[in-house]
Protein backbone atom coordinates (compact mmCIF):
# COMPACT_ATOMS: atom_id res chain seq x y z
CA UNK A 1 0.00 0.00 0.00
CA UNK A 2 1.43 3.25 -0.62
CA UNK A 3 1.55 6.56 1.07
CA UNK A 4 0.48 9.91 -0.39
CA UNK A 5 3.62 12.20 -0.09
CA UNK A 6 1.81 15.09 1.20
CA UNK A 7 0.51 12.64 4.20
CA UNK A 8 4.10 11.86 5.68
CA UNK A 9 4.75 14.20 8.46
CA UNK A 10 7.33 17.16 8.20
CA UNK A 11 10.51 16.37 9.51
CA UNK A 12 10.98 18.66 12.77
CA UNK A 13 14.15 19.49 11.25
CA UNK A 14 12.40 20.77 8.06
CA UNK A 15 11.53 24.34 10.08
CA UNK A 16 14.12 24.17 12.40
CA UNK A 17 17.35 22.31 11.56
CA UNK A 18 19.20 23.99 14.40
CA UNK A 19 17.90 20.91 16.13
CA UNK A 20 20.14 18.46 14.63
CA UNK A 21 22.96 20.36 16.11
CA UNK A 22 21.89 20.55 19.63
CA UNK A 23 24.38 19.42 21.97
CA UNK A 24 23.08 16.03 23.42
CA UNK A 25 22.32 17.28 26.89
CA UNK A 26 19.42 20.07 25.13
CA UNK A 27 16.34 19.67 25.22
CA UNK A 28 14.21 20.81 22.27
CA UNK A 29 11.66 22.21 24.63
CA UNK A 30 11.13 22.08 28.21
CA UNK A 31 8.31 23.12 30.79
CA UNK A 32 9.21 26.27 32.38
CA UNK A 33 8.87 27.49 36.06
CA UNK A 34 5.54 29.52 37.04
CA UNK A 35 6.78 30.89 40.35
CA UNK A 36 8.25 34.02 41.44
CA UNK A 37 12.00 34.83 40.90
CA UNK A 38 12.29 34.63 44.17
CA UNK A 39 12.31 31.28 44.27
CA UNK A 40 15.73 30.31 42.71
CA UNK A 41 17.27 32.07 45.91
CA UNK A 42 14.78 29.53 47.98
CA UNK A 43 16.28 26.79 46.11
CA UNK A 44 19.81 27.89 45.94
CA UNK A 45 19.76 27.98 50.33
CA UNK A 46 18.24 24.81 49.77
CA UNK A 47 20.62 22.89 48.07
CA UNK A 48 23.56 25.23 48.74
CA UNK A 49 22.76 26.68 52.10
CA UNK A 50 26.53 26.71 53.15
CA UNK A 51 28.78 27.25 50.33
CA UNK A 52 29.32 30.69 49.40
CA UNK A 53 27.08 32.83 47.23
CA UNK A 54 29.21 35.68 46.72
CA UNK A 55 32.82 36.42 47.31
CA UNK A 56 33.59 40.83 46.99
CA UNK A 57 36.61 42.73 48.05
CA UNK A 58 37.77 39.92 50.64
CA UNK A 59 34.64 39.17 52.16
CA UNK A 60 32.46 36.17 51.09
CA UNK A 61 28.67 35.60 52.18
CA UNK A 62 27.24 32.22 51.74
CA UNK A 63 23.51 31.50 50.19
CA UNK A 64 21.97 30.94 53.80
CA UNK A 65 23.28 34.13 54.88
CA UNK A 66 22.63 36.05 51.59
CA UNK A 67 18.74 34.39 51.86
CA UNK A 68 18.82 36.19 56.06
CA UNK A 69 19.20 39.35 54.75
CA UNK A 70 17.08 39.29 51.48
CA UNK A 71 14.27 38.34 53.56
CA UNK A 72 15.23 40.82 57.04
CA UNK A 73 15.55 43.87 54.04
CA UNK A 74 11.91 42.19 52.28
CA UNK A 75 10.33 42.66 55.99
CA UNK A 76 12.04 46.38 56.30
CA UNK A 77 10.71 47.50 52.75
CA UNK A 78 7.27 45.65 53.88
CA UNK A 79 7.11 48.07 57.18
CA UNK A 80 7.89 51.07 54.83
CA UNK A 81 4.91 50.33 52.75
CA UNK A 82 6.21 49.12 49.65
CA UNK A 83 3.71 46.37 48.18
CA UNK A 84 3.35 44.42 45.04
CA UNK A 85 3.63 46.30 41.60
CA UNK A 86 5.78 49.29 43.53
CA UNK A 87 8.83 50.29 41.25
CA UNK A 88 12.18 50.09 43.37
CA UNK A 89 15.10 51.66 41.56
CA UNK A 90 18.25 49.57 42.29
CA UNK A 91 21.34 52.06 41.50
CA UNK A 92 24.29 49.85 42.43
CA UNK A 93 27.53 48.23 41.08
CA UNK A 94 28.51 44.49 41.05
CA UNK A 95 27.92 43.95 44.76
CA UNK A 96 26.36 41.63 47.67
CA UNK A 97 23.84 44.66 47.74
CA UNK A 98 22.68 44.29 44.42
CA UNK A 99 22.18 40.59 45.14
CA UNK A 100 20.09 41.24 48.36
CA UNK A 101 18.09 44.31 46.97
CA UNK A 102 16.94 42.47 43.75
CA UNK A 103 15.50 39.56 45.68
CA UNK A 104 14.32 41.47 48.56
CA UNK A 105 11.96 43.68 46.01
CA UNK A 106 10.65 40.45 44.27
CA UNK A 107 9.90 38.66 47.07
CA UNK A 108 7.31 41.27 47.47
CA UNK A 109 6.33 41.54 44.65
CA UNK A 110 7.32 44.58 43.46
CA UNK A 111 9.48 45.67 40.32
CA UNK A 112 12.94 45.92 40.10
CA UNK A 113 13.69 48.88 38.20
CA UNK A 114 17.75 49.03 36.90
CA UNK A 115 19.53 52.41 36.76
CA UNK A 116 23.32 52.48 35.50
CA UNK A 117 25.25 53.88 38.64
CA UNK A 118 27.27 56.20 36.35
CA UNK A 119 23.66 58.16 34.81
CA UNK A 120 24.05 61.45 35.01
CA UNK A 121 20.75 63.41 37.10
CA UNK A 122 18.72 63.60 33.77
CA UNK A 123 18.94 60.28 32.82
CA UNK A 124 18.22 59.12 36.13
CA UNK A 125 15.23 61.34 36.37
CA UNK A 126 13.95 60.05 33.27
CA UNK A 127 13.67 56.65 34.76
CA UNK A 128 12.76 58.08 37.64
CA UNK A 129 9.44 59.97 36.32
CA UNK A 130 8.61 57.21 33.30
CA UNK A 131 8.63 54.08 36.01
CA UNK A 132 7.32 56.39 39.40
CA UNK A 133 9.48 54.76 41.46
CA UNK A 134 8.35 54.83 45.25
CA UNK A 135 12.28 54.11 46.42
CA UNK A 136 15.87 53.75 44.74
CA UNK A 137 18.21 52.06 46.45
CA UNK A 138 21.76 53.20 45.91
CA UNK A 139 25.41 53.84 46.86
CA UNK A 140 26.11 56.87 49.57
CA UNK A 141 28.53 58.54 46.58
CA UNK A 142 25.51 58.89 44.76
CA UNK A 143 22.55 59.75 47.04
CA UNK A 144 23.22 63.55 46.44
CA UNK A 145 22.01 62.71 42.97
CA UNK A 146 19.07 60.90 43.92
CA UNK A 147 18.11 63.53 46.59
CA UNK A 148 18.28 65.82 43.25
CA UNK A 149 15.84 63.95 41.42
CA UNK A 150 13.58 63.60 44.33
CA UNK A 151 11.60 66.72 44.39
CA UNK A 152 10.50 66.43 40.96
CA UNK A 153 9.12 62.61 41.32
CA UNK A 154 7.12 59.79 43.23
CA UNK A 155 10.09 58.68 45.58
CA UNK A 156 9.53 58.44 48.92
CA UNK A 157 12.44 57.06 50.34
CA UNK A 158 16.48 56.79 49.36
CA UNK A 159 18.17 53.71 50.79
CA UNK A 160 21.96 53.60 50.76
CA UNK A 161 24.95 51.70 51.02
CA UNK A 162 28.74 51.87 50.88
CA UNK A 163 30.93 49.79 49.48
CA UNK A 164 32.94 49.15 52.23
CA UNK A 165 30.14 47.72 54.42
CA UNK A 166 30.43 44.52 52.20
CA UNK A 167 34.08 44.43 52.01
CA UNK A 168 36.81 42.75 53.97
CA UNK A 169 36.94 46.12 56.25
CA UNK A 170 33.52 46.98 56.83
CA UNK A 171 34.55 48.97 59.80
CA UNK A 172 35.73 51.72 57.28
CA UNK A 173 32.07 52.19 55.54
CA UNK A 174 31.42 56.27 55.81
CA UNK A 175 28.51 57.27 57.47
CA UNK A 176 24.83 57.24 56.19
CA UNK A 177 24.38 60.36 54.11
CA UNK A 178 21.45 63.21 55.56
CA UNK A 179 17.95 62.26 54.17
CA UNK A 180 18.66 58.41 53.83
CA UNK A 181 18.39 55.25 55.01
CA UNK A 182 21.02 52.97 55.92
CA UNK A 183 20.45 49.58 53.87
CA UNK A 184 22.61 47.53 56.49
CA UNK A 185 20.57 49.45 59.60
CA UNK A 186 17.44 48.41 58.15
CA UNK A 187 18.48 44.41 57.94
CA UNK A 188 19.67 44.56 61.54
CA UNK A 189 16.96 46.43 62.66
CA UNK A 190 14.46 43.52 61.73
CA UNK A 191 14.01 41.91 64.51
CA UNK A 192 11.93 39.05 63.25
CA UNK A 193 11.19 38.28 59.79
CA UNK A 194 8.04 39.00 59.01
CA UNK A 195 7.10 38.63 55.27
CA UNK A 196 3.23 38.98 53.23
CA UNK A 197 1.81 36.56 51.71
CA UNK A 198 2.09 37.53 48.16
CA UNK A 199 -0.25 36.53 45.03
CA UNK A 200 2.03 36.58 41.87
CA UNK A 201 0.71 35.38 38.58
CA UNK A 202 4.36 34.90 37.39
CA UNK A 203 3.06 34.88 33.76
CA UNK A 204 1.58 38.38 34.08
CA UNK A 205 3.20 40.16 36.93
CA UNK A 206 6.11 41.97 35.89
CA UNK A 207 9.26 41.04 37.98
CA UNK A 208 11.78 43.71 36.49
CA UNK A 209 11.55 46.65 33.97
CA UNK A 210 14.24 47.11 32.04
CA UNK A 211 14.89 50.48 30.18
CA UNK A 212 16.37 50.68 26.54
CA UNK A 213 15.96 53.13 24.31
CA UNK A 214 15.09 50.78 21.12
CA UNK A 215 15.95 52.69 17.87
CA UNK A 216 14.47 56.17 18.71
CA UNK A 217 16.06 56.79 22.14
CA UNK A 218 13.19 57.16 23.76
CA UNK A 219 13.67 55.66 27.18
CA UNK A 220 10.89 52.56 26.89
CA UNK A 221 10.82 50.21 30.03
CA UNK A 222 10.36 46.69 28.67
CA UNK A 223 8.38 44.06 31.41
CA UNK A 224 10.11 41.33 32.15
CA UNK A 225 7.59 38.62 33.92
CA UNK A 226 8.78 36.68 36.65
CA UNK A 227 7.89 34.06 33.45
CA UNK A 228 10.55 35.54 31.44
CA UNK A 229 13.34 35.77 33.53
CA UNK A 230 13.14 32.67 35.27
CA UNK A 231 12.82 30.95 31.89
CA UNK A 232 15.12 32.38 30.22
CA UNK A 233 17.55 31.40 33.45
CA UNK A 234 16.52 28.09 32.66
CA UNK A 235 16.82 28.11 28.87
CA UNK A 236 20.47 29.47 29.71
CA UNK A 237 21.32 26.54 32.14
CA UNK A 238 19.92 23.58 30.30
CA UNK A 239 21.97 24.93 27.14
CA UNK A 240 25.49 24.83 29.03
CA UNK A 241 24.10 22.13 31.91
CA UNK A 242 26.83 19.88 30.38
CA UNK A 243 29.39 21.85 31.12
CA UNK A 244 28.49 23.03 34.17
CA UNK A 245 28.65 21.61 37.62
CA UNK A 246 26.19 23.01 40.01
CA UNK A 247 27.55 23.63 43.53
CA UNK A 248 31.38 24.05 42.36
CA UNK A 249 30.98 26.96 39.71
CA UNK A 250 32.72 30.10 40.07
CA UNK A 251 31.19 33.02 38.61
CA UNK A 252 33.50 35.96 37.47
CA UNK A 253 31.03 39.16 37.50
CA UNK A 254 32.51 42.14 35.51
CA UNK A 255 29.53 42.33 33.31
CA UNK A 256 26.83 44.34 35.23
CA UNK A 257 24.17 42.74 36.88
CA UNK A 258 21.63 46.12 36.47
CA UNK A 259 22.31 45.04 32.53
CA UNK A 260 20.02 42.50 31.30
CA UNK A 261 22.83 40.28 30.39
CA UNK A 262 24.60 40.37 33.83
CA UNK A 263 21.37 40.50 35.81
CA UNK A 264 19.91 36.87 34.25
CA UNK A 265 23.21 35.18 32.95
CA UNK A 266 25.09 35.99 36.16
CA UNK A 267 22.38 36.75 39.18
CA UNK A 268 19.77 33.91 38.54
CA UNK A 269 21.70 31.71 36.36
CA UNK A 270 24.33 31.68 38.78
CA UNK A 271 22.42 31.37 41.71
CA UNK A 272 20.51 28.40 39.93
CA UNK A 273 23.70 26.76 39.68
CA UNK A 274 24.41 27.13 43.18
CA UNK A 275 28.03 29.53 41.80
CA UNK A 276 30.04 31.75 43.91
CA UNK A 277 29.61 35.30 42.30
CA UNK A 278 33.03 36.29 42.09
CA UNK A 279 31.52 40.53 42.10
CA UNK A 280 33.86 43.09 40.67
CA UNK A 281 31.97 46.71 40.40
CA UNK A 282 33.90 48.49 38.12
CA UNK A 283 35.77 47.41 35.24
CA UNK A 284 39.93 47.13 35.98
CA UNK A 285 41.92 45.40 34.35
CA UNK A 286 44.30 44.83 37.33
CA UNK A 287 41.53 43.53 39.39
CA UNK A 288 40.11 41.24 36.83
CA UNK A 289 43.27 39.80 36.38
CA UNK A 290 44.41 39.32 40.03
CA UNK A 291 40.38 37.68 40.24
CA UNK A 292 41.21 34.73 37.75
CA UNK A 293 44.76 34.06 39.27
CA UNK A 294 43.06 33.93 42.84
CA UNK A 295 39.85 32.53 42.09
CA UNK A 296 40.43 30.48 39.30
CA UNK A 297 36.74 31.23 38.36
CA UNK A 298 34.72 28.49 35.81
CA UNK A 299 32.79 30.75 33.90
CA UNK A 300 33.31 34.22 32.55
CA UNK A 301 30.94 36.44 30.99
CA UNK A 302 31.83 39.12 29.26
CA UNK A 303 31.77 41.75 26.42
CA UNK A 304 34.66 41.97 23.30
CA UNK A 305 35.70 44.97 24.94
CA UNK A 306 37.26 43.45 28.01
CA UNK A 307 38.03 40.11 25.78
CA UNK A 308 40.47 43.19 23.73
CA UNK A 309 41.65 44.55 26.93
CA UNK A 310 43.10 40.81 27.92
CA UNK A 311 44.68 40.33 24.72
CA UNK A 312 46.97 43.64 25.05
CA UNK A 313 47.62 43.29 28.58
CA UNK A 314 51.34 41.57 29.27
CA UNK A 315 50.11 39.97 31.92
CA UNK A 316 47.37 38.14 30.86
CA UNK A 317 49.62 34.87 29.79
CA UNK A 318 50.74 34.40 33.13
CA UNK A 319 46.66 35.18 34.93
CA UNK A 320 45.16 31.40 34.48
CA UNK A 321 43.02 32.02 31.55
CA UNK A 322 43.56 28.45 30.96
CA UNK A 323 41.75 27.28 34.22
CA UNK A 324 38.40 28.82 33.25
CA UNK A 325 36.44 26.42 31.67
CA UNK A 326 34.03 28.79 29.85
CA UNK A 327 34.10 32.31 28.38
CA UNK A 328 31.09 33.94 26.62
CA UNK A 329 30.82 37.05 25.15
CA UNK A 330 27.59 38.77 24.41
CA UNK A 331 26.02 42.11 24.08
CA UNK A 332 28.00 43.08 21.12
CA UNK A 333 29.72 41.51 18.33
CA UNK A 334 32.02 39.74 18.50
CA UNK A 335 35.48 39.99 15.78
CA UNK A 336 36.37 36.90 14.22
CA UNK A 337 40.16 37.70 14.98
CA UNK A 338 39.64 38.70 18.52
CA UNK A 339 37.93 35.16 18.79
CA UNK A 340 40.64 33.40 17.65
CA UNK A 341 43.52 35.32 19.06
CA UNK A 342 42.20 34.63 23.27
CA UNK A 343 41.31 31.29 22.19
CA UNK A 344 44.66 30.68 21.19
CA UNK A 345 45.84 32.59 24.73
CA UNK A 346 43.47 31.16 27.05
CA UNK A 347 43.17 27.80 25.16
CA UNK A 348 39.34 27.48 26.65
CA UNK A 349 36.72 27.83 23.75
CA UNK A 350 34.93 31.43 23.74
CA UNK A 351 31.22 30.91 23.09
CA UNK A 352 29.27 33.76 21.65
CA UNK A 353 25.55 34.49 21.70
CA UNK A 354 23.07 37.06 20.80
CA UNK A 355 20.02 38.43 22.72
CA UNK A 356 18.27 41.99 23.55
CA UNK A 357 16.37 43.46 26.52
CA UNK A 358 13.20 42.44 25.44
CA UNK A 359 13.97 38.53 25.08
CA UNK A 360 15.27 38.62 29.31
CA UNK A 361 17.86 38.98 26.62
CA UNK A 362 19.43 35.20 25.52
CA UNK A 363 17.96 33.88 22.29
CA UNK A 364 20.93 32.68 20.64
CA UNK A 365 23.77 30.63 21.87
CA UNK A 366 27.18 28.70 20.45
CA UNK A 367 26.95 24.98 21.16
CA UNK A 368 29.54 23.64 22.76
CA UNK A 369 29.99 19.90 20.54
CA UNK A 370 28.36 21.19 17.04
CA UNK A 371 30.76 22.16 14.21
CA UNK A 372 32.45 25.88 14.59
CA UNK A 373 31.03 28.41 13.12
CA UNK A 374 32.81 31.70 13.83
CA UNK A 375 31.32 34.76 13.13
CA UNK A 376 27.80 33.33 13.78
CA UNK A 377 25.67 33.83 16.71
CA UNK A 378 24.95 30.00 16.72
CA UNK A 379 21.83 28.08 17.24
CA UNK A 380 18.21 29.05 18.93
CA UNK A 381 18.47 27.77 22.60
CA UNK A 382 16.26 25.49 24.23
CA UNK A 383 11.96 26.65 23.40
CA UNK A 384 13.08 29.52 21.38
CA UNK A 385 11.37 29.47 17.86
CA UNK A 386 13.10 32.10 15.08
CA UNK A 387 11.78 33.08 11.63
CA UNK A 388 13.62 35.85 9.26
CA UNK A 389 10.75 37.66 7.02
CA UNK A 390 11.27 40.51 4.51
CA UNK A 391 12.28 43.66 5.72
CA UNK A 392 9.20 45.50 3.62
CA UNK A 393 6.56 44.42 5.35
CA UNK A 394 7.71 41.98 7.58
CA UNK A 395 4.41 38.93 6.90
CA UNK A 396 6.85 37.07 4.49
CA UNK A 397 9.48 34.67 5.34
CA UNK A 398 12.44 34.58 3.12
CA UNK A 399 14.22 31.97 1.71
CA UNK A 400 17.09 30.10 3.45
CA UNK A 401 20.56 32.28 3.49
CA UNK A 402 18.48 35.48 2.67
CA UNK A 403 18.48 38.35 4.31
CA UNK A 404 15.44 39.53 6.84
CA UNK A 405 14.69 40.82 10.30
CA UNK A 406 14.94 38.50 12.93
CA UNK A 407 11.94 37.70 14.67
CA UNK A 408 11.63 35.64 17.65
CA UNK A 409 9.05 33.62 20.01
CA UNK A 410 9.55 31.99 23.18
CA UNK A 411 8.56 31.75 27.06
CA UNK A 412 11.49 35.05 27.40
CA UNK A 413 9.84 37.75 25.31
CA UNK A 414 8.90 40.59 27.25
CA UNK A 415 4.90 41.47 28.02
CA UNK A 416 5.31 44.45 26.78
CA UNK A 417 6.87 48.14 27.11
CA UNK A 418 5.77 49.97 30.14
CA UNK A 419 2.91 52.30 29.51
CA UNK A 420 3.67 52.45 25.62
CA UNK A 421 0.82 50.49 23.68
CA UNK A 422 1.92 51.82 20.64
CA UNK A 423 5.44 50.76 20.87
CA UNK A 424 4.29 47.37 22.11
CA UNK A 425 1.92 46.58 19.27
CA UNK A 426 4.91 47.35 16.06
CA UNK A 427 7.28 45.28 18.27
CA UNK A 428 5.18 42.28 19.30
CA UNK A 429 3.06 41.14 16.55
CA UNK A 430 1.33 37.70 16.91
CA UNK A 431 3.32 36.19 19.84
CA UNK A 432 6.44 37.29 17.80
CA UNK A 433 9.04 39.58 18.62
CA UNK A 434 10.39 41.92 15.65
CA UNK A 435 14.24 42.32 16.83
CA UNK A 436 14.95 45.06 14.11
CA UNK A 437 18.07 43.38 13.69
CA UNK A 438 18.92 41.91 10.22
CA UNK A 439 19.85 38.79 9.92
CA UNK A 440 19.96 35.47 8.11
CA UNK A 441 20.02 31.35 8.93
CA UNK A 442 22.55 28.86 6.96
CA UNK A 443 21.36 25.12 6.37
CA UNK A 444 22.35 23.74 9.43
CA UNK A 445 20.46 26.69 11.60
CA UNK A 446 23.17 28.83 12.28
CA UNK A 447 22.44 32.27 12.52
CA UNK A 448 24.35 35.70 11.63
CA UNK A 449 23.77 39.25 11.79
CA UNK A 450 24.40 41.13 8.77
CA UNK A 451 23.36 44.80 10.63
CA UNK A 452 22.30 45.88 14.05
CA UNK A 453 19.40 48.18 14.28
CA UNK A 454 20.33 50.83 11.40
CA UNK A 455 20.98 53.64 13.82
CA UNK A 456 21.75 52.10 17.63
CA UNK A 457 25.51 52.22 18.01
CA UNK A 458 27.26 49.66 21.07
CA UNK A 459 29.97 51.16 23.09
CA UNK A 460 32.14 48.75 25.17
CA UNK A 461 28.81 46.64 25.24
CA UNK A 462 26.36 49.28 26.10
CA UNK A 463 23.76 50.57 23.73
CA UNK A 464 23.83 54.23 22.82
CA UNK A 465 20.72 56.01 20.85
CA UNK A 466 21.79 58.56 18.33
CA UNK A 467 18.34 61.01 19.45
CA UNK A 468 19.22 60.61 23.33
CA UNK A 469 22.91 61.93 22.62
CA UNK A 470 21.76 64.55 19.82
CA UNK A 471 19.04 66.37 22.28
CA UNK A 472 21.93 66.81 24.42
CA UNK A 473 24.15 68.48 21.85
CA UNK A 474 20.80 70.44 20.24
CA UNK A 475 20.90 72.11 24.09
CA UNK A 476 24.10 73.89 23.63
CA UNK A 477 23.99 77.31 22.77
CA UNK A 478 26.14 77.26 19.75
CA UNK A 479 24.50 74.33 18.00
CA UNK A 480 21.94 74.61 15.55
CA UNK A 481 21.89 71.23 14.23
CA UNK A 482 23.37 67.69 15.01
CA UNK A 483 23.53 64.38 14.26
CA UNK A 484 25.38 61.33 15.75
CA UNK A 485 26.75 58.01 14.52
CA UNK A 486 28.93 55.00 15.26
CA UNK A 487 32.35 54.78 14.34
CA UNK A 488 34.63 51.74 14.23
CA UNK A 489 36.45 51.47 17.67
CA UNK A 490 39.51 48.85 18.07
CA UNK A 491 39.11 48.61 21.56
CA UNK A 492 35.69 49.71 21.99
CA UNK A 493 33.95 48.31 19.32
CA UNK A 494 32.34 51.68 18.32
CA UNK A 495 32.50 54.86 19.44
CA UNK A 496 29.87 57.97 18.98
CA UNK A 497 30.62 60.56 16.64
CA UNK A 498 29.21 63.95 16.14
CA UNK A 499 28.26 66.32 13.01
CA UNK A 500 27.59 69.65 14.04
CA UNK A 501 26.25 72.58 12.62
CA UNK A 502 27.34 75.48 14.60
CA UNK A 503 25.28 79.06 14.54
CA UNK A 504 26.53 82.08 12.63
CA UNK A 505 29.03 83.81 14.28
CA UNK A 506 29.92 80.64 16.84
CA UNK A 507 33.52 79.31 17.54
CA UNK A 508 32.62 76.42 19.71
CA UNK A 509 35.34 73.86 19.65
CA UNK A 510 35.29 70.18 19.57
CA UNK A 511 37.01 69.81 23.13
CA UNK A 512 34.26 72.83 23.96
CA UNK A 513 31.35 70.49 22.82
CA UNK A 514 32.54 66.99 24.40
CA UNK A 515 32.80 68.69 27.70
CA UNK A 516 29.46 70.11 27.78
CA UNK A 517 28.20 66.62 26.61
CA UNK A 518 30.50 64.69 29.31
CA UNK A 519 28.26 67.01 31.45
CA UNK A 520 25.05 65.91 30.71
CA UNK A 521 25.58 62.09 29.92
CA UNK A 522 27.46 58.86 31.14
CA UNK A 523 30.83 58.63 29.34
CA UNK A 524 30.49 56.16 27.47
CA UNK A 525 27.57 57.90 25.42
CA UNK A 526 30.02 60.97 25.09
CA UNK A 527 31.26 61.42 21.60
CA UNK A 528 34.91 61.29 21.33
CA UNK A 529 35.09 63.00 18.38
CA UNK A 530 32.89 65.71 16.79
CA UNK A 531 33.10 67.12 13.03
CA UNK A 532 31.79 70.55 12.18
CA UNK A 533 29.57 70.60 8.79
CA UNK A 534 27.99 73.55 7.08
CA UNK A 535 24.59 71.48 6.98
CA UNK A 536 23.42 68.12 7.51
CA UNK A 537 22.86 65.53 5.07
CA UNK A 538 18.77 65.43 4.64
CA UNK A 539 16.16 63.99 2.54
CA UNK A 540 13.41 65.50 1.05
CA UNK A 541 11.01 66.02 3.84
CA UNK A 542 14.26 67.30 5.90
CA UNK A 543 14.87 64.02 7.76
CA UNK A 544 18.93 63.96 8.71
CA UNK A 545 20.41 61.21 6.90
CA UNK A 546 22.94 59.11 8.94
CA UNK A 547 23.00 56.63 6.58
CA UNK A 548 25.00 59.16 4.32
CA UNK A 549 27.14 60.39 7.45
CA UNK A 550 27.90 56.66 7.71
CA UNK A 551 28.80 56.54 4.42
CA UNK A 552 31.39 58.97 4.31
CA UNK A 553 32.93 57.49 7.02
CA UNK A 554 33.78 54.48 5.36
CA UNK A 555 34.86 56.36 2.10
CA UNK A 556 36.81 57.61 4.75
CA UNK A 557 38.87 54.38 5.03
Amino acid sequence: MSTSQSSIPESPYARKPWLRHYDFWAPAAANFPRQPIYQILQLATGRYGDRPASAFLGAQLTFREVKSQVDRLATALHGMGIAKGDRVGIMLPNSPQYMIAFFAISRLGAIVVNINPIYTLREVDLVAQDAALRAVITLDALAPLIIGVKPNSSIEHIITTSVQEYSAKPDSAPPVPEGTLSMTALINGVAEVGLPRVEIDAEQDVAVLQYTGGTTGVPKGAMLTHYNLYSNAIQTALWAQGVTEPGNERYLMVIPYFHIYGQTVGLLVGAWNGAMQIMIPKFDIEMLLHAIRHYQPTFFPSVPTLYISMLNHPESKNSGLDRVRRYNSGSAPLPVEVLEQFEALAGSMLYEGYGLTEASPVTHSTPTLAKRKPGSIGLPIPATECKIVDLETGQQEVPLGESGELCIRGPQVMKGYWNKPEETANTLRDGWLYTGDVARMDEDGFFYIVQRKKDMIIVSGFNVYPNEVEDVLFTHPDVVEAAVIGVPDAYRGEAVKAFVVLKPGAAASAEDVIAFCRDRMAKYKTPSAVEFLDALPKSAVGKVLRRTLREREEQKG
